[in-house]
């Protein structure tokens, strides 16, 4: 380093917004988390407004923390115009994101390394399955939803053949997945430089932890840590760091599980969780000590250091 150390201190580049239909979640996570690095690094928040790149980026002075969540954001779509303009970036690259924003490529990733996955059916708008065929399967009680898009948009609960069919005939377009609704506490364990933090258990008073229950204040209590017991706590741990290193996840991630009597069951990964304080990351994160400071300090760390080897003469 030298004398260029001076060189060597990237501006953050807080990225948030995008053009998808978590937006103002984005917002939200961008600011909180913009404020919070600023306190360790000279940080500058952009707004994206549009499925490019923000004007002003520059690969030999930021490195970008991304709070862009949903379609384009978090997909890996923005992660390979990163790539290409040659700018460094905290989380995922382009391939994990884009892999785990695909439920059914994700589920068979974390399969593959020994983590429990719920049974489905995956099919495009154009190739509807029969609402009898996908009960011969599965069962009645299902859950259908998008197999790519986040924050639990699209998502319906079904509880019978008709309700069922009723849902099938009115999907249109796109790629959609039916699976067996596993009945238990939903878990999220933040995973950070591929080691499980604390896990959340996320208690929905409606029942179901959907669009509403998550962004509407007092719908939703959070135990932090899970009251699951240690053995319990230990494989789930474990799970969500099988998963994250299944889906080839740089940097952090969040896992999500649903917990049965049979153990824990992989819902999915997120890639760019929401990052307020009040968010599930940073609740994961203070039941191992970091605050949320502490936290995008340490979520960014790993980014600054490729940023400062690529620097180097």
């Amino acid at each position: 380093m030298g004398g260029h150390a001076l060189n060597h201190t990237p501006v953050i580049a807080v990225l948030a917004g995008g053009t998808s239909a978590e937006r103002e979640v984005s917002l939200g996570s961008g600011r909180a988390s913009a404020i919070a690095l600023a306190r360790t690094f000279p940080t500058r928040l952009f707004e994206v407004n549009a499925d490019a790149l923000p004007a002003g980026l520059d690969p030999a002075r930021h490195v970008v923390f991304s709070t862009l969540h949903g379609t384009f954001g978090e997909d890996g779509s923005m992660q390979r115009l990163l790539d290409t303009a040659g700018i460094h970036y905290g989380g995922c690259d382009a391939a994990s994101s884009a892999l785990t924003m695909d439920k059914t490529r994700t589920k068979q990733a974390a399969a593959a390394r020994g983590v429990r996955v719920v049974p489905g059916v995956t099919f495009e708008a154009s190739h509807k399955p029969t609402a009898d065929a996908v009960v011969a399967q599965l069962g009645e009680s299902l859950v259908v939803k998008p197999n790519a898009e986040g924050s639990s948009v699209g998502l319906a609960l079904t509880a019978t053949r008709a309700e069922l069919a009723a849902k099938l005939d009115a999907i249109t377009a796109g790629g959609w997945l039916v699976e067996r609704r596993i009945l238990g506490r939903e878990l999220s364990v933040g995973v950070l430089g591929g080691r499980a933090m604390g896990i959340v258990e996320v208690r929905p008073k409606s029942g179901v932890y959907d669009f509403k229950s998550k962004y509407t204040a007092g719908m939703t209590e959070y135990f932090a840590p899970a009251p699951i017991g240690d053995t319990l706590t230990a494989e789930v741990q474990r799970a969500a760091e099988a998963a994250f290193a299944g889906c080839g996840c740089r940097d952090y991630a969040r896992v999500d599980f649903m917990l049965p009597a049979e153990g824990p069951y992989l819902l999915e990964i997120n890639t760019l969780p929401g990052m307020k304080e009040t968010s599930l990351l940073p609740m994961s994160a203070r039941c191992v000590g970091h605050d949320f400071t502490a936290l995008v300090r340490e979520l960014i760390a790993p980014a600054i250091g490729r940023f400062q080897s690529s620097q180097r003469p």
